[in-house]
């Protein structure tokens, strides 16, 4: 009987583990790194033990010290959680050689399906997508295969998911630098840079099956999920049950995952993940050995807790009560990335000034899972998913309108994120139709694109600038002469006119030639409630130096206030000189000093948040300078080189 259990890993998946376990009576142990000192999961726990610097290397990564955490504090057994150690053989052998108790399958099940390639070449009766997996990795030998297969391919590592390492290949030209950066990216994610070639499936849609095998050699699959919308090659949003498969194409699907199962003789929770194309033929990608980041709404429609049945299957629970199980209603699930859809998705970092999590958490039907509060930090250490936001519904429909109230409602204010992305999508016709494939958002770029600030958010900003300099000075002293004030986002700028009434809270603000009757009711730290024409408004807003962060509408907006002050600024930059969009690692440098470049051409090569983010050249022209080499450290917004225009 597991009476204490360690978890070896952070954020939002530390989180759903321990509140399981406590429901179960079970006491647990979190790890911590440097920076997570004060993290939710640290609190949650019972107890917690710190296990190094904040790279994961030393670690998150570092077997030694987890095992010797879970010796130090007598824990029965480990759960990996998901990324990180989770689908590390070598982990779970070492584990198992500790005499602790691993909460997943067998490092031999792990081994066998870790690497795609192995992976693929030793399961029997599976359909595949036609491809290259065989040991030669050399260039010629892949570009060999690329011809073979026929364009477009997919280039993948072959020890990894979550889109690292992957790249679209449309020509032979482009597949020399795409197998070098696939190799680069899949080396620093996986310690493997070994890679496989797949024929690209023209706007396939993914579909996974979950399944659940007991120690007593019962395999069973608990449905499927869809997984097609995605950025990076990495999901965004997932749901339960597909809307395009019928009952017809879940026993067939299932039916192959289970026979996977059954080949490696599974043990505990694991999903095969599909391609389906549009004749309704499916392919086995890989098979995750491991809690998908997606589990909850599989949780929601069957009406289970997988990580308790993970647990009870590490204890010697039979899963055949599970077997005959329907699904029951709809489920959708959102990722919270710290990233800006507006630029490439690049992630970010910062402080959290606000998060209302736990209060939409309590909506109904409403689930949200959150490894961050308010004044958590986001580094670069990590990766940039922050939370995950559920609802369920009886019908798809009903799942999609609380998933865009819920978004309308959530707030996160200090860094970029997705949130207003993720409605734009749900509220896309396509989306609740239905019309989904892995290309969705590469076919509807609009949905990427910036929303230019709505004047409440200018008005709420205006309004709570002059309130935190001291809004009583300004009637004594001149109570007619309007202030102007400028406010920069995203690459514009906008004046407002803000003119005191002789009510302390009451104000007449001109946005270009409109102009708004406002009256405070309260202010906060981070809520500002006020009337504008008569339209009674609660706002989150918060800021840090002169950045004023807005939440209203659905939307959050970063105003700079530029005036009567200028902002504290950065060196003086020259024309054409590009800026490092955040803190990271320089992998390559593609130009020399001198050199002609055309306009998009790529520069250098940053590492940042396990990802690789190519810095492009904004206009044909010339080099003039370079201020940093492969392996040089830089932080945000450094000046990486100038180009000037031809």
């Amino acid at each position: 009987m597991i009476r204490k259990l360690l978890i070896a890993n952070r954020g939002e998946i530390a989180c759903r583990i321990i509140r399981t376990c406590r429901g179960m009576g079970i006491t647990t142990v979190a790890v911590y790194a440097d920076v997570d000192l004060h993290a939710p999961h640290v609190k949650l726990a019972d107890e917690a033990i710190h296990i190094g610097a904040a790279p994961a290397t030393e670690s998150y990564l570092n077997i030694a010290v987890i095992i010797a955490a879970a010796q130090r504090t007598q824990a029965d057994a480990i759960h990996p959680g998901y990324g990180f150690l989770a689908e590390n053989a070598d982990f779970a052998q070492a584990v198992a050689e500790a005499g602790i108790v691993f909460i997943g399958p067998s490092p031999a099940a792990i081994q066998a399906m870790g690497k795609k390639r192995e992976a693929k070449l030793m399961l029997k009766e599976v359909p595949l997508v036609p491809g290259y997996q065989a040991e030669d990795q050399s260039d010629d030998t892949l570009i060999n295969a690329a011809e073979e297969i026929g364009y477009p391919i997919m280039v993948k590592a072959s020890a990894g998911g979550g889109g690292k390492g992957m790249r679209r290949v449309d020509t032979p030209a482009e597949l020399p630098d795409a197998l070098a950066a696939a190799r680069r990216e899949a080396a620093q994610a996986f310690g493997d840079d070994t890679l496989i070639l797949e024929k690209f499936v023209q706007n396939p849609r993914h579909i996974e099956i979950q399944i659940l095998g007991d120690t007593h050699g019962n395999v069973i699959a608990l449905g499927e999920r869809e997984c097609s919308i995605q950025r990076r090659h990495q999901k965004i949003i997932e749901e339960a049950p597909s809307p395009a498969v019928d009952s017809d194409l879940r026993e067939r699907m299932s039916a192959v995952a289970v026979k996977i199962g059954q080949q490696l003789d599974y043990v505990g929770a694991g999903t095969v993940e599909f391609l389906l194309d549009a004749g309704g033929n499916f392919y086995f990608m890989e098979m995750n050995t491991r809690l998908q980041v997606e589990h909850p709404v599989t949780e929601y429609v069957y009406n289970v807790d997988l990580v308790e049945l993970q647990i009870a299957i590490a204890e010697g629970a039979m899963i055949t009560d599970y077997a005959n199980l329907q699904s029951q209603g709809h489920a959708i699930e959102v990722r919270i990335y710290a990233e800006d859809p507006g630029n490439e998705f690049l992630p970010s970092t910062g402080d959290i000034h606000l998060w209302n999590g736990d209060e939409i958490a309590a909506l109904a039907h409403t689930r949200c899972d959150s490894g961050i509060q308010t004044h958590s930090s986001v580094t670069t250490h990590y990766d940039p998913m922050l939370a995950k936001l559920i609802t369920y519904g009886e019908t798809r429909k009903a799942a999609i309108r609380r998933m865009e109230y819920a978004l309308r409602k959530l707030a996160l204010l200090g860094l970029r994120h997705n949130i207003a992305f993720l409605r734009s999508v749900i509220n896309h016709p396509d989306f609740t139709d239905g019309d989904l494939s892995t290309g969705f958002l590469d076919a509807r770029p609009e949905l990427m694109a910036t929303v230019p600030p709505h004047p409440i958010h200018l008005i709420a900003a205006a309004i709570a600038q002059h309130q935190s300099q001291g809004a009583g000075a300004h009637w004594r002293n001149n109570p007619y002469a309007p202030i102007k004030t400028t406010f920069n986002y995203n690459g514009g700028s906008v004046e407002i006119a803000l003119t005191p009434g002789k009510d302390i809270l009451d104000y007449s603000v001109q946005i270009e030639d409109t102009v708004y009757q406002v009256h405070v009711i309260e202010q906060t730290n981070t809520q500002l409630t006020m009337t504008v024409d008569g339209h009674y408004q609660t706002i989150n807003i918060a800021h840090t130096d002169a950045t004023w962060w807005v939440h209203a509408s659905g939307q959050t907006v970063a105003l700079h206030w530029q005036t009567p002050l200028p902002l504290p600024g950065l060196r003086a930059a020259a024309a054409g000189s590009l800026r490092a969009p955040m803190p990271g690692q320089v992998v390559a440098v593609h130009v020399e000093v001198g050199q002609t470049v055309r306009a998009d051409a790529v520069l250098i090569v940053l590492e940042a948040m396990k990802m690789e983010h190519r810095i492009r050249a904004p206009h044909a022209g010339t080099v003039e300078a370079i201020y940093f080499n492969a392996g040089d450290t830089v932080q945000a917004d450094a000046i990486l080189l100038d180009v000037t225009a031809e």
